[in-house]
């Protein structure tokens, strides 16, 4: 009850949710483009138990701060860069997305993407684990930030929990116009591929700040939108 009338607490709390929410846009991306795969009705219980796999990884992540804290510890030197288990971990994230979406757009092109049956990569819990285990990798450093923002881990658990639920509501949108405009599909993985250069680069102790990432993003995204009424347009 303590909690609840300070101003501060809750003031922290917005924060954090909305930071979580913010650096959840990604996940999200990934997420509507993976659950894709399935036949349309196995995609909505995808994407809430993809995003509830995901609430927990963080909450379990945030529990586990004090090992994480070692994660920030030099394991090895590669040509005078320390190389610690957080450098790992986002470097592998970072591969992945800049190897798979790559892939997902040749299969655009190619016209493979449609004719994928279920099975391998493209099974329900297989699914499910990929979403879980990119959460990681988005949501590493999401987690050392809500230390840093709140002394409370309640507060911080609240935020996630909160965040996640914004999620579950707005994926579903998101999946929807990403399914309506093929384009926009494109554009998502071509974004996928610059966030995981930026978190290649990341590890590699070169900081790319977020801000330009969202702000190519937005200005695709406005482009894409231009585009779209114009085609709507010439068919019209």
């Amino acid at each position: 009850m303590e909690l609840l009338s300070d101003p501060k607490v809750w003031l922290s709390f917005l924060t954090l949710a909305v930071l979580e929410i913010v650096l959840g846009i990604d996940n999200i991306i990934f997420l509507s483009i993976l659950v894709d795969r399935l036949p349309s009705g196995r995609r909505r219980s995808a994407r809430f138990l993809g995003l509830a796999f995901a609430m927990v990884t963080r909450i379990a992540l945030l529990y586990s701060i004090t090992w994480m804290a070692t994660l920030r510890t030099t394991l090895f030197t590669v040509l005078g860069n320390e190389i610690s288990g957080r450098d790992l971990i986002l470097f592998s994230g970072g591969l992945f997305l800049m190897v798979k979406s790559p892939l997902e757009i040749r299969g655009m092109l190619s016209g493979k993407e449609a004719n994928r049956k279920p099975g391998g990569l493209n099974s329900f819990w297989l699914i499910i684990l990929q979403i879980g285990i990119i959460d990681i990798v988005f949501s590493l450093d999401s987690v050392f930030t809500a230390v840093g923002l709140s002394k409370h881990i309640e507060v911080m658990v609240a935020a996630i929990i909160a965040s996640v639920l914004v999620m579950m509501v707005v994926s579903s949108a998101v999946s929807g116009f990403i399914e309506r405009y093929p384009t926009i599909k494109v554009l998502a993985l071509a974004s996928l591929v610059l966030v995981g250069a930026a978190l290649i680069a990341q590890a590699l102790d070169m900081e790319i700040p977020n801000g330009y990432l969202y702000f190519a993003m937005a200005f695709s995204a406005a482009v894409e939108w231009i585009n779209i009424r114009l085609r709507r347009r010439i068919k019209a």
